[in-house]
């Protein structure tokens, strides 16, 4: 299923850093960034969330939140968020439910070994709760900017 501009945002509800719930019914009428990252604590996955955080002073005046979700449990993603002061909420995805219902659950490769992970995904969600922007196979640098630039126009 590929999720696409205009979209319905598909329903979930997940635990997430600080002994928080998130779920898409929560943030009804609030717009919001919603990121798949495939692990927690490292080298790409921190670049993004710090890019994040850095960018949630400017996000919040625009009245966008930010939610990451990853597959790792609790323990390792309460541990990533606390290491780096993350503010906003990282969710736990273990069973994978969201990731397949965003498409962010792909066959993925390296040195020719197929398997299944989570593509580096971001959805900009509206107050509606439907998908504004997607943006797939992302690149890290430069995506908080990106995504600050999209969401002004929310």
């Amino acid at each position: 299923m590929s999720l696409g501009e205009g979209d319905r945002a598909p329903d979930f509800t997940l635990p997430a850093s600080g002994g928080r719930n998130v779920s898409l019914g929560a943030m009804k009428g609030k717009p919001f960034v919603l990121y798949f990252y495939p692990k927690a604590d490292t080298p790409g996955c921190t670049r993004e969330a710090c890019a994040f955080e850095e960018a949630l002073p400017a996000l919040g005046k625009i009245g966008i939140a930010v939610i990451g979700v990853s597959r790792d449990p609790m323990k390792p993603i309460e541990a990533f968020a606390a290491k780096y002061k993350l503010s906003f909420p990282l969710a736990s995805d273990v069973e994978g439910k969201a990731a397949e219902a965003y498409g962010a659950w792909v066959e993925k490769s390296m040195y020719g070994r197929k398997y299944m992970g989570i593509e580096r995904s971001t959805f900009l969600i509206d107050r509606d709760g439907r998908i504004a922007r997607v943006w797939r196979k992302v690149k890290v640098d430069g995506h908080a900017a990106e995504i600050m630039a999209a969401a002004k126009s929310l």
